[in-house]
């Protein structure tokens, strides 16, 4: 079972897992971000003795939540995997076969730097800068593109269509008794664009501070609660 909480945006239903992803109904797509499959492999290489149960753990949340809602296809928000080719990308070309028909779309993040080659053979369809569908788009660093002008770039970009977007791996503080507080990863939904939280566990945090009208969702071991 995976814990869930109903979100509707644009006239289109999201549900938002504690399982740090969005099943977005209307298209059956799963949507994640900043997976960093491989940094255990990488930081093991680099000499740190990081487990690899880290990196299974991940990927059999991954699975558990393709069993459960059933998507069509998967989108990935930017940084899929970390760095260059190690052990860890056998195992996950491995699980990529068991799942031959679900379309995997990834944006590009700045932490995807394997050959083009690579991902074509694991069945991955790379999108640079972005990828738009339906009601959304999807970009891995919403500020710095929007910086870089890419929301002028005639009929590829549109400021109308929502944005989701990754890269900074969101976190609120929230405060209890006295001067006690914790810090949780989050989804962040504003006006114009969302920015959601870093799949992978083995990541820290950017503290966000929301504005009124804005909407987060902590995620909190395993449930989702909103804050704002």
């Amino acid at each position: 079972m995976v814990a869930s909480f109903s979100y509707r945006i644009r006239e289109q239903q999201l549900w938002l897992t504690s399982g740090r992803s969005v099943f977005w109904e209307e298209e059956r797509a799963l949507i994640a971000s900043d997976l960093h499959f491989g940094k255990t492999g990488h930081f093991r290489k680099s000499g740190l003795a990081v487990p690899q149960a880290v990196y299974k753990e991940d990927l059999q949340r991954l699975v558990s939540q393709i069993m459960y809602f059933q998507p069509r296809q998967l989108i990935i928000v930017g940084d899929l995997f970390h760095s260059r080719m190690n052990k860890e990308m056998d195992l996950f070309q491995r699980w990529r076969e068991n799942f031959p028909d679900l379309e995997i779309h990834l944006i590009k993040g700045n932490h995807d730097i394997l050959d083009a080659a690579w991902y074509l053979g694991a069945g991955i369809r790379v999108c640079h800068p972005h990828l738009a569908m339906n009601h959304f788009q999807f970009v891995h660093d919403i500020e710095t593109n929007i910086a870089d002008g890419m929301n002028t770039v005639p009929g590829a970009w549109s400021a109308r269509n929502y944005s989701f977007s990754g890269h900074i791996h969101p976190g609120i503080r929230v405060s209890g008794v006295g001067r006690q507080s914790l810090c949780f990863p989050c989804f962040y939904f504003g006006k114009e664009y969302a920015v959601l939280p870093a799949f992978s566990r083995f990541t820290g945090v950017a503290m966000i501070q929301p504005e009124k009208n804005e909407h987060v969702f902590a995620i909190v071991e395993d449930r989702i609660m909103q804050i704002q």
